[in-house]
């Protein structure tokens, strides 16, 4: 129940994001949705689509077609509002990363699965909704220039993966998971903490 409230919750938060993102680039409101669905669900989408698994999320519950476009019309209403309330977002943003990992390392686990392929599973889940907006919105993705985002989804679905091996009950275990991803992402945005860049400036031509 409470991964569910999660999930639906990091759903909203990722279609308000995407349609503030959106209107930065001044689309008209078919693309305001068409974003915030690609970006809300595309981490889904990609992870069923790779691995075989039907039908997709929102195939089998279209209901989030209408969740996700409804918070992005939403948000154009109150734009001015949600565009202020950046660490309230960035918060649930980390909550929903981690739901959004262990959702997709179920999936992988219930599919018998590698642990490695469940691992890669959930981090699909909880990543790729991002990269997709930002090439969409012609943006290097925000997973690919150092920040701690694809790092905490593995941790997160490692720690979960190893659980579940372990034999630990499944809600202390998704608690677990949330106790160290969660901070370790809101700790990552407070002191800047990123990954090694690869820094390459010779012109070869």
């Amino acid at each position: 129940m409470l991964l569910t409230i999660v999930f639906y919750i990091a759903v909203t938060v990722e279609a308000m994001t995407a349609a503030l993102a959106a209107g930065r680039r001044q689309m008209d409101w078919f693309g305001v949705c068409m974003l915030a669905c690609v970006t809300a669900l595309g981490g889904g989408t990609a992870r069923d689509v790779l691995l075989g698994h039907y039908p997709l999320t929102w195939v089998e519950n279209p209901y989030l077609l209408i969740l996700v476009c409804g918070a992005a019309m939403a948000t154009i209403a109150i734009a001015r509002v949600v565009d202020r309330l950046r660490w309230p977002f960035l918060v649930l943003d980390g909550l929903g990363l981690v739901a959004l990992t262990i959702i997709g390392c179920n999936i992988g686990i219930e599919m018998g699965l590698h642990p490695v392929i469940v691992i890669v599973a959930g981090m699909l889940t909880g990543i790729v909704g991002g990269i997709l907006r930002d090439i969409l919105c012609n943006d290097v993705p925000l997973v690919f220039s150092g920040e701690l985002y694809a790092t905490v989804s593995i941790v997160t679905g490692a720690i979960y993966l190893l659980g579940r091996h372990l034999g630990f009950e499944s809600d202390l275990l998704i608690i677990a998971a949330f106790a160290v991803g969660f901070p370790l992402r809101l700790l990552s945005i407070i002191y800047k903490w990123s990954m090694p860049k690869f820094v390459y400036e010779k012109d070869w031509r």
